[in-house]
């Protein structure tokens, strides 16, 4: 059976649980196709765009920097007149940082007759989707899922950020650039972004002449424990790891645990360390994360006009300095919006078309650019390492990388 038929099913028996639980309406009326309510809004209308992130779970951080940055975009949007004169409207919904629940949040949306779709935020939760997103032809844009194989060409789905070949190479590049000829890597296998990560990294070290000599794994981003993983480190004789994992194992387990171990020479890993600072477990001796760094898409400390005025207005909204999860976000509501005005239509097959031409350029925050024929931003990274000072964490740009070195 067609997947598409498979999510509309899914879809009419989601409808038919809310009616025995009392819901209001039928699941006859309850579950128009998107591409029925993507049509041209007449000026003085409303343009709903759905999000999807973990907005509960272990990356809840980044669901909130995601609908916050969307909700700030939203507002400046709709306060200097919308989009063709249409208002814009958020319908959220919750993936808990779960593949499985990342498709009942896609088939909910797809159920309001939402064609147009931020997320998710993370590689592994927005696999799950991207079929089902070609399939019902719904648009969707995904500020932060780096693994090389969420776009391809000539389909419905984009993203605001940079791919993990290019954020792996970049990792390796610096490894060479900084002298060190062996390496090691600690990552999860289980994972799409931290194995794409691996993946990327490892080809790369092939091409810049870097040893891989070390190689340790964890089967879930649940691990509490990395000791043995870079013991194996330190027995290797490397100086040099990279470890693409997310903050909530960084903060509180893998870089405290690493030193401990008696590792003491760089950790380097990806966006994923973005937020770190703000799970360090309290007591813990700050220093050991000197030496620790990082690609990310942008740096709130960019005096840049663009990036200034965002960081002032999320931070006069919200009491927060956006991460850089918060900035994808943001350029994903007005890469929209640029879309949705060339197209002049909500319609998610005229917005996919708009988003496919790879000559529109878009400026936003994390950098201006166009995207390539399989919907990928062509753009530069910040290189970023975290120091102590005393009693916090704070992070320091060391490099912005415009584009790969040669070999």
């Amino acid at each position: 059976m067609k997947k598409k038929l498979a999510c509309l099913l899914l879809a009419a028996c989601m409808c038919l649980s809310l009616a025995a639980c009392g819901g209001s309406g039928s699941a006859a009326s309850a579950t128009p196709a998107a591409s029925d309510a993507a049509e041209t809004p007449a000026a003085g209308g409303e343009i709903t765009i759905g999000t999807i992130s973990p907005n509960t779970g272990s990356l809840a951080a980044y669901g909130s920097a995601v609908t916050t940055a969307v909700d700030l975009a939203v507002e400046e949007i709709n306060a200097a007149g919308g989009i063709n004169g249409s208002q814009v409207k958020i319908v959220n919904a919750d993936d808990q940082f779960d593949p499985t629940e990342c498709l009942n949040a896609f088939n909910s949306l797809v159920s309001q007759g939402i064609g147009l779709i931020i997320g998710s935020v993370t590689s592994g939760c927005t696999s799950a989707i991207t079929d089902a997103a070609n399939e019902e032809q719904v648009c969707l844009l995904t500020p932060s899922a780096t693994a090389d194989s969420i776009t391809t060409v000539d389909d419905y789905v984009f993203r605001a950020c940079y791919a993990d070949s290019f954020q792996g190479a970049i990792a390796a590049a610096y490894a060479k650039q900084s002298g060190y000829t062996e390496v090691g890597v600690v990552y999860c296998a289980a994972d799409t972004y931290s194995k794409g990560l691996y993946d990327s990294f490892n080809t790369a070290c092939e091409k810049y002449g870097v040893t891989v000599k070390a190689v340790e794994s964890t089967a879930s981003l649940d691990v509490q424990d990395y000791t043995n993983q870079f013991a194996s480190m330190v027995k290797a004789g490397v100086e040099f790891v990279y470890a693409p994992y997310y903050y909530d194992v960084i903060g509180p387990y893998i870089v405290t645990q690493a030193r401990a171990a008696g590792y003491k020479g760089i950790i380097m890993g990806a966006d994923g360390y973005d937020s770190t600072p703000d799970y360090v477990v309290d007591g813990a001796d700050l220093s050991v994360f000197n030496d620790v760094y990082w690609t990310n898409h942008y740096d709130p400390a960019d005096t840049s006009d663009k990036v200034q005025s965002f960081v002032k207005a999320y931070e006069a909204k919200f009491g927060a300095t956006p991460n850089a999860i918060s900035a994808l976000a943001y350029d994903a509501v007005y890469m929209y919006k640029q879309a949705i005005e060339k197209a002049a239509s909500t319609d998610a097959t005229a917005v996919r078309d708009a988003l496919a031409d790879t000559s529109a350029v878009y400026t936003g925050v994390t950098g201006t650019f166009s995207l390539d024929a399989s919907g990928t931003p062509t753009k530069g990274a910040s290189i970023i390492s975290f120091t102590s000072e005393g009693t916090t964490v704070t992070t320091k740009l060391v490099d912005v990388v415009k584009e790969l070195p040669q070999a």
